[in-house]
């Protein structure tokens, strides 16, 4: 397999950078990562058929935490001095990793699961310290570190900001409740319902007290978690399927789902409408329920915070 030619590379590396990639200090690790970004925009077809593929680069932290942090049993088979070509022919970017190293101690890693959505993606680089770069079986090309997650949307890149640079925002102001668990309704909102582009209201009540009335128009769900990462595949499944909100203890704990949010009489006198019926729905609630956090999920991606009528922030840099 011929290297990509270094016209291209600098022209894709200038195009990153623009789009929100921070400049890589280390020129080996940029080298790779351009290189590995190269192949998942253009991999080798056969017979008609896209391969999916992944690569993590250079992890820095300790391999003895990235399975208790990403909740998946790793298995590692070191394959240093093995071809490029080969090595990623064995790598799904679901359930089998290429692991590239600048000093060439690669490895291939084994998922007892696929862990291959977008905020399983933003886990592994977390957990790992490392940057990653998929091509997805749908053709969803994304490359993932510390700067967030760049996605290519077949005639430009969308950066979308990590969650931690703005979840300090939404928890400064009269917040009550689990920090971590707001993150990871926050992580699950961005990630894993914006990247497939699944509008939804996300309601986080700290409060065990009843709170507003709602239409209740589903039975009980079941507990998932929204911190347990084995639950927000069937999380995710379920929501694509219902309209209405879902509502979560102080715990992270799905108690009701598809409820219809019915503001109140003075909600409605003295809230403005935002954007759709969706968002509006969630800012009039959360003036009705001023301790709970309401997540608002476009069906074009970006995420709205709402805490006592008021929008705290936005997912999209551009607002």
């Amino acid at each position: 397999m011929r290297p990509p030619p270094a016209g291209r590379l600098r022209r894709l590396a200038e195009e990153l950078e623009e789009s929100g990639l921070p400049p890589i200090a280390s020129e080996p690790l940029r080298d790779m990562v351009l290189e590995e970004i190269d192949h998942a925009l253009r991999p080798v077809v056969h017979e008609g058929r896209v391969p999916s593929g992944g690569t993590i680069l250079e992890p820095r932290a300790d391999p003895d935490r990235w399975g208790p942090g990403t909740q998946l049993e790793i298995t590692r088979k070191s394959v240093a001095g093995q071809p490029l070509a080969d090595l990623r022919r064995f790598a799904d970017g679901l359930s089998s990793w290429l692991l590239r190293r600048a000093d060439g101690r690669d490895e291939w890693l084994l998922f007892d699961r696929p862990a291959g959505s977008e905020r399983d993606l933003v886990v592994l680089t977390t957990v790992m310290d490392a940057i990653v770069v998929q091509r997805h079986p749908s053709g969803a090309v994304r490359v993932v570190g510390d700067f967030g997650v760049l996605r290519w949307l077949g005639l430009a890149w969308h950066h979308e900001p990590s969650v931690s640079t703005w979840v300090d925002l939404v928890t400064a102001c009269a917040f009550a409740g689990d920090t971590e668990v707001l993150e990871a309704m926050l992580e699950f909102a961005v990630h894993d319902l914006g990247s497939f582009g699944i509008g939804s209201l996300l309601v986080y009540r700290p409060d065990d007290e009843p709170g507003p009335a709602v239409e209740e128009r589903l039975p009980t769900p079941p507990p998932l978690q929204i911190r347990t990462a084995s639950h927000l595949a069937p999380l995710r499944h379920a929501l694509a399927q219902v309209d209405g909100a879902a509502v979560f203890d102080r715990e992270g704990i799905l108690r009701q789902l598809g409820v219809r949010l019915v503001p109140s009489a003075a909600a409605e006198e003295s809230v403005d409408p935002l954007h759709g019926t969706r968002h509006t729905a969630g800012r009039r609630y959360s003036y009705d329920d001023p301790d709970a956090t309401v997540i608002a999920v476009s069906e074009d991606g970006p995420v709205s915070v709402l805490r006592n009528g008021t929008v705290l922030g936005r997912s999209t840099e551009d607002d």
